[in-house]
């Protein structure tokens, strides 16, 4: 008997591979990954109560769209937008309705086709300070480079370790749209994109869909044999904030972790963590608001190899959102599928050994004056 308390199982998972999918419909994406998780979990689309459907540009009612496409003509649909969390947040919610008995199956799904939409950085809304700054997203996480580095003494050629480690992990990823290492001199030797961020320091804009089916943790096992232990989901707050001395989006991340940690009765430590690393820099701030190493100790820890696959702290082994890529709705549930397959010991070459336990975070970005759109945590274990 496993010796956790689980609020939903996972039953299936299906994933696309991450890259470029121009020749692809929206529909044949989210059908892919869809079937995938209900062939795992011997689960009619007819059977599946709510569905969440994760997703940033894709077009309007596209939710629909995906579920009559994937048979799923029965469920209630619904649409969620949290900009880079709006996969995890989607999970967060099919897994409250399992949990709560509001549907006895839920699916949580991601899809993106950021080649539809953008030939370079997303662009901010032009109404925003950051859209009136020329402000995109890689120069947001470029300042709070800077400022990481200011503050700690550490050197920008530190960040580029970020990319060779979980390029190194994407190499073994065989979904993963960069599937080649690479070294710190040809990260660092990359094209500027926003001083200190090089072009290999920065995730590819992707194509690619990923599903959850969750279900109740009464009667049958999981055919997957891993189940959720808990989520939660914190909103932005207004940032800057008077008094307040930390990076953008860390609030957030620290909101969501003490809910979790209510819900899980307290702080607990995990085998290995998928986090959100759109920029090499993100996966130093999402370790530090996890209070995994204390604040500023970031770099120190990765230059130690503790966040490598083999390390006492394995982070983003899938190879990361530099990696494997970033379609930004099926980010965090791709991430949940990764941490599943760990927890099934079928990583491969990136597998970290003897994993029971996951946590996967997820920092949705963009809105202006806040410290994030959302941040979501999901906490899973081997049943």
């Amino acid at each position: 008997m496993s010796e956790f308390r689980f609020t939903a199982h996972i039953l299936g998972t299906g994933i696309t591979p991450f890259g470029k999918h121009r020749a692809i419909r929206f529909e044949d994406l989210a059908a892919r990954a869809v079937f995938e998780a209900l062939d795992e979990a011997g689960i009619e689309p007819g059977q599946v109560g709510t569905v969440y459907v994760g997703s940033v540009f894709g077009p309007s009612g596209l939710a629909a769209r995906l579920a009559a496409a994937s048979g799923l003509h029965n469920a209630s649909v619904v649409k969620v937008e949290a900009a880079c969390a709006s996969g995890s947040v989607a999970a967060h919610m099919a897994a409250r309705d399992v949990a709560s008995g509001a549907a006895r199956y839920s699916l949580a799904l991601g899809v993106e086709k950021l080649s539809e939409v953008f030939d370079g950085p997303i662009i901010p809304e032009l109404s925003d300070r950051e859209g009136v700054l020329g402000l995109p997203m890689p120069g947001l996480y470029a300042l709070q480079a800077s400022n990481y580095l200011h503050q700690t003494g550490y050197a920008a050629e530190d960040l580029a370790e970020v990319a060779v480690k979980n390029r190194a992990n994407g190499a073994a990823n065989p979904i993963a749209h960069q599937q080649s290492a690479v070294t710190r001199s040809e990260v660092l030797g990359s094209r500027l994109i926003a001083e200190p961020l090089t072009l290999l320091q920065c995730c590819p804009m992707s194509d690619g869909a990923a599903a959850v089916l969750f279900g109740p943790t009464t009667g049958a096992d999981s055919p997957t044999g891993v189940g959720l232990l808990a989520s939660s989901m914190a909103g932005g707050r207004g940032w800057p904030a008077p008094g307040v001395d930390e990076q953008w989006g860390m609030g957030c991340v620290g909101r969501a972790l003490d809910e979790l940690w209510e819900r899980l009765d307290g702080p607990r430590r995990f085998d290995l963590y998928e986090v959100h690393d759109a920029f090499t820099i993100g996966e130093i701030l999402s370790i530090e608001a996890l209070r995994l190493v204390g604040r500023g100790d970031g770099v120190q820890a990765l230059v130690d190899g503790r966040f490598h696959v083999d390390g006492d702290l394995p982070v983003n082994a899938s190879g990361g959102l530099i990696a494997r890529g970033h379609a930004l709705g099926a980010t965090g549930v791709a991430q949940i599928v990764e941490s599943v397959i760990q927890l099934q010991g079928r990583a491969g070459d990136r597998q970290v050994a003897g994993a029971t336990t996951a946590l996967v975070e997820t920092l949705g970005g963009g809105a202006s004056g806040l410290d994030g759109n959302a941040a979501a945590l999901l906490a899973l274990a081997v049943t």
